[in-house]
């Protein structure tokens, strides 16, 4: 039987090759795992566990009995445009509302800086362990992601960028507090990262999502410091430090040249963020004290984790954002077959550190955004799987 062609090509080449070659992310592949299955300690999932504050969902829900439901302008509601410019100031970068476009989601940030960016040969360094979507998003456009390995500490430092200065990168994509590891920087550290940035004539994507959940003190942006804010592109959102993940409200703080070529981007792909999640960023930004709250739980489990995971494993104390990430090489097993045997034996979900990259092998990533009642019988039962294996 001949195969059926559709618009000239077999149906097997229907993809275009450079889709057929991406890897489905690492996270998901654990999340859809537990789905349905009420006996898991799921700790895989970078979700907060927090409902929305009140104040914030009152807001949302008058304005939806208002029916506001319509479009916003592309660059989003001026009122919360305002109010994103004027609350980075707290981390000392100077930004005019002109500069921030709300997006949907950072996801959506990250991928049109890159899509805006990135020509096909292009190269990105992008540290790792890394965040599953940067080095896809990337590949995507043709462009080369160059990894940079910082483990043992998990750090970026101006030596580990200036061994890659044959490299003619264009962009470095940096996280922090970072997702998997939890590490942060100091002002003194990104000053030296910056001395590299600008010897390698690169444009930062700064990743600042977990910005609020810093426990080392007051988050610093790259783009505070000086000579940076033309080289510096700022991601952040109200997903992660407001409990509103499904809300899809994020912003990017741009140059405006990098800025103008973003936004011809968004107006096709996505038009606008959703005007209700908008309405209830705006009240997020009014409710600080909720983030306070939050953060003093996030740092109790955070502690508590460190606690008895350092029992067991090698581990790192994160500085925020709400992983933790253990070595587990002692176990004798590689991260993928710890994670799978930890689900089946024990149902704890967590990731394997190599969906972050090739460097994350050895670890896992667990989230301690779930109660503090089942985090303790998570340690438990990690406790106990790593006993019954005979290793730790």
């Amino acid at each position: 039987m001949k195969m059926r062609k559709t618009g000239g090509l077999p149906l097997s080449r229907r993809l275009a090759r450079r889709v057929e070659e991406l890897k489905p992310s690492g996270i998901r592949r654990f999340f859809d795992l537990v789905v349905g299955r009420d006996d898991v300690i799921s700790l895989g999932v970078g979700e907060p566990d927090f409902p929305v504050p009140w104040r914030i969902r009152e807001e949302m829900i008058y304005s939806l009995e208002k029916g506001y439901t319509s479009y916003t302008s592309n660059l989003g509601l001026p009122e919360l445009r305002e109010g994103i410019a004027e609350y980075y100031t707290r981390f000392g970068v100077k930004a005019l509302p002109e500069q921030v476009m709300v997006t949907s989601g950072v996801s959506e940030g990250v991928d049109i800086a890159i899509r805006a960016l990135i020509e096909p040969g292009d190269a990105a360094l992008i540290p790792e362990p890394c965040y599953v979507s940067y080095k896809p998003l990337v590949e995507i456009c043709g462009g080369e992601a160059v990894t940079i390995p910082t483990s043992p500490e998990f750090r970026l430092t101006y030596e580990m960028l200036m061994q890659y200065r044959d490299a003619k990168a264009k962009i470095l994509v940096l996280n922090y507090p970072a997702n998997p590891t939890g590490v942060s920087y100091s002002k003194k550290e990104l000053e030296e990262i910056a001395d590299a940035v600008n010897e390698l004539d690169l444009i930062v994507l700064s990743d600042e999502i977990y910005a609020e959940l810093t426990y080392t003190g007051r988050h610093v942006s790259m783009a505070a410091l000086n000579g940076m804010e033309d080289r510096v592109v700022i991601f952040n959102g109200f997903s992660k430090a407001f409990a509103m993940t499904g809300m899809r409200v994020g912003y990017v703080i741009a140059p405006p040249d990098i800025f103008a070529g973003m936004l011809k981007i968004h107006q096709y792909c996505m038009l606008c963020a959703p005007i209700t999640g908008q309405i209830g960023a705006i009240e997020a930004l009014r409710s600080l004290d909720e983030v306070e709250r939050m953060r003093a739980e996030y740092m109790r489990r955070r502690n508590f984790v460190v606690k008895r995971l350092s029992e067991i494993f090698e581990i790192k104390k994160p500085e925020g954002a709400f992983y933790a990430f253990p070595k587990i090489s002692s176990t004798g097993m590689s991260s993928e077959e710890f994670a799978e045997k930890l689900l089946l034996e024990k149902s704890v979900a967590v990731v394997p550190g190599n969906a972050f990259g090739e460097c994350g092998e050895g670890y896992v990533r667990l989230a301690y955004a779930v109660k503090f009642e089942k985090l303790k019988e998570a340690m438990d039962r990690i406790k106990e799987f790593v006993e019954e294996h005979g290793e730790g």
